[in-house]
């Protein structure tokens, strides 16, 4: 197990006042406390759930029929095609 002396630990607090400020420096670590509660949160939740089991499929909703909206003053709205990948025809 390695020890951290003192002197580097004051050393860490100096550079950190320096670099953020006396007045910043308490929001940058409640930041920082809050980021690794919940960066722990989820780990943990991804081990309960068993992360490494394979993703159960979904079944298939209905699609959506879609409708672009003309502009004011233009002519009436024209149906999109479903799949995104191609253009309507027409």
């Amino acid at each position: 197990m390695m020890r951290i002396s003192p002197t580097a630990i004051l050393v860490v607090v100096v550079l950190a006042v320096l670099l953020f400020g006396a007045k910043r420096l308490p929001d940058a670590a409640r930041a920082l406390g809050k980021s690794l509660r919940i960066l722990r949160s989820e780990a943990g939740a991804l081990r309960a759930d068993g992360a490494g089991a394979a993703p159960q499929a979904r079944p298939e909703a209905e699609p959506v029929p879609m409708t672009i909206k003309p502009a004011p003053g233009s002519g009436s709205a024209r149906p999109v095609a479903a799949d995104h990948g191609t253009a309507p025809q027409g």
